[in-house]
């Protein structure tokens, strides 16, 4: 197999990453617009491209590999998901590479194949190239079986055929061959099916209604006056994490792309977490793509429906699966050859008793916007009337937290408050579906919850609510407490303790999530979307001036192409933890919104 050479260490230790996808399939695509991971044919598939995480083996990538090469230049299409990648070698001769996956509408319904198109033409000079696709299975154990044709190359791939049709001859990408490009060269890597068009005309069609789709889709937004472009990335980026045929959104794209350096909290977060999708669903109905929603309420209907009265677990597949077994890949040696590799996660096997409250919040909005063509009636509240009953027997029951602690138990605040906004929504639901005796029910509930919360979390000597019944700690999840409407945010005792939790968490710009030693010892990186809870919480309180100050230290951390890890290292600003985060990118669009002035004042 034709050999890549070594890119250069600094290249390697970096998530300068892009992503490109379609509802479908996303893949991950490095500064030199190396294709370094991606799963197929779906997002928790097989990673098919897996050269982000150090296969044994040679490949799990697709290189346009310039020789000579000098320097790179990327950048999206503005308002896209179309990334753009120019390459240069020592003589100033360049090309330019156009990625994108295919999304949008036609005969009535959306297109959105498992296919990556790549275009790749000269800039100038006389471009040397050469076209290295290297995909692997079963998590890079082995090279597929290849047949191919006049005009494609077929890979036998994990559960999947896909089929590579290019106008470059065939054995020049069968044996990784260099040649002069002087046209340009398209490729489609889809379905394992006869291509009707030519690969040009494929690509200019797909590639303009793409750009339109999206084009289309952010000028619907409804977006901050202020930081419009990072919040457009961070809105598009959460699209891309949202499985179209069930609506489940998962937390991130990638596996085991550890917390911090050789820590070994390397987890799979291809997985839809009930919490993190109800995260991302609010900050996309704030931007008014309501869309999303309205596809992850069918996704979890379809979850819960026949469970009686079981507990739902805190994450699923995004075809529903409930057990999610966790192991580890060999194949693999992991991010910078941190391993462990793990596929699959054990948090589906804990009680995270949130998950009800997140199941609420993420549909209340169905109730009341009138924009929605199927808006939630009573037959849909009955059914969500079964989350507020387990939120009522589970919100004083130990759980492992949103913090997903593997070794002790608790009765998280956190858990605790959003079983009580559960119950509160619902009343809300209630009222304006005039269940006047439904309304009254979930009212006594909720009323009678918080007064228990209240008063087992709140610590008198401490003079902060702390993290669990009882409890002498504090973790970042308080400063959501405001946020979810259990106290308001003027009221001291909420002041004091975002002040607490800034002198404790804090570590300049950074927040962490907690700092008491769990599992796996201390956290050495800061938590991003504890870092944005923290300055939505210092505008709430009235803090602006600091507030700004830390988001546009924030939205400075973001990598190249605008985008967020889950954690980073304080020290040097490093990214760590898998990406793209949707809990990240819902935190940044969460701040901008209560931070931008208003249009009305600003123009």
């Amino acid at each position: 197999m034709p050999t890549l050479p070594e890119e250069a260490p600094e290249a390697q230790a970096s998530l300068s990453l892009g992503v490109i996808g379609n509802g479908s399939v996303a893949v991950l695509i490095d500064a030199r617009a190396r294709i370094v991971w991606g799963c197929l044919p779906r997002f928790d598939g097989d990673a098919s491209f897996c050269a982000l995480l150090s296969p044994r083996r040679e490949g799990g990538d697709w290189a346009i590999h310039l020789e000579d090469f000098s320097h790179a230049e990327q950048h999206y299409l503005p308002n896209t998901a179309v990334l753009v990648t120019h390459l240069y070698d020592q003589q100033g001769a360049g090309v330019e590479i156009v990625d994108y996956v295919p999304r949008f509408r036609a005969n009535g319904r959306f297109y959105h194949p498992v296919l990556i198109a790549r275009r790749v033409r000269p800039i100038g000079g006389a471009p040397r190239i050469r076209v290295l696709l290297r995909p692997l299975c079963d998590y890079g154990s082995n090279a597929p079986q290849t047949t191919s044709g006049s005009n494609h190359i077929r890979y036998l791939l994990t559960g999947v055929v896909q089929r590579l049709t290019s106008d470059v001859a065939t054995p020049m990408i069968e044996r990784g061959l260099p040649f002069i490009l002087e046209r340009p060269a398209h490729f489609v890597f889809g379905p394992d099916e006869t291509l009707n068009h030519s690969p040009a005309d494929f690509i200019h069609h797909t590639l303009e209604r793409t750009l339109a789709y999206w084009r289309e889709w952010v000028r619907n937004l409804s977006v901050p006056y202020e930081w419009q472009e990072p919040v457009i990335r961070a809105a598009i980026t959460l699209k891309l994490c949202q499985y179209e045929a069930t609506g489940a959104i998962v937390a991130a794209l990638t596996t085991s792309i550890p917390e911090s350096p050789n820590s070994a909290r390397n987890w799979d977060y291809r997985y839809c977490w009930l919490r993190d999708a109800a995260f991302t669903v609010r900050a996309l109905n704030r931007l008014g793509a309501t869309r999303s929603m309205e596809e992850y309420i069918r996704y979890v209907f379809n979850l819960v429906a026949g469970d009686g009265e079981s507990e739902i677990g805190p994450v699923f597949g995004i075809t529903f699966e409930h057990e999610l077994a966790e192991s580890t890949v060999d194949s693999l040696g992991g991010y910078r050859d941190m391993a462990p590799v793990r596929v699959g996660n054990d948090a589906w096997r804990q009680r995270q008793n949130d998950v009800y409250g997140s199941v609420v919040l993420a549909s209340a909005q169905t109730y009341f916007d009138r924009r929605l063509e199927h808006p939630g009636d009573e037959t849909s509240f009955r059914r969500l009337e079964r989350m507020g009953q387990m939120a009522i027997r589970m919100a004083e029951q130990p759980d492992a937290g949103l913090w997903e602690f593997r070794g002790r138990a608790a009765v998280h605040t956190y858990s605790a408050a959003m079983c009580w906004a559960a119950c509160e929504r619902l009343a809300h639901i209630a009222t304006e579906l005039g269940l006047d005796d439904r309304a009254r029910r979930w009212h006594d509930e909720a009323i009678a919850l918080h007064a228990r919360i209240e008063e087992r979390t709140w610590n008198e000597r401490l003079g902060t609510f702390v993290d669990a019944y009882d409890g002498e700690h504090l973790d970042a999840s308080l400063l959501l407490l405001a946020d979810i409407g259990f106290i308001d945010a003027m009221d001291p005792r909420f002041i004091a303790t975002v002040d607490a939790i800034g002198e404790a968490l804090g570590r300049g710009d950074y927040l962490f999530r907690y700092i008491a030693p769990d599992d796996f010892g201390a956290p050495e990186t800061s938590f991003n979307i504890c870092t944005f809870w923290y300055i939505d919480a210092l505008a709430a309180t009235g803090r602006h001036e600091r507030a700004r100050e830390m988001f546009e230290h924030m939205l400075a951390q973001r990598n190249p192409l605008g985008l967020l890890s889950e954690d980073i290292a304080p020290s040097n600003g490093e990214h760590w933890g898998n990406f793209p985060q949707t809990y990240s990118m819902v935190g940044l669009i969460q701040a901008a919104m209560r931070l931008s002035r208003r249009w009305e004042d600003a123009l």
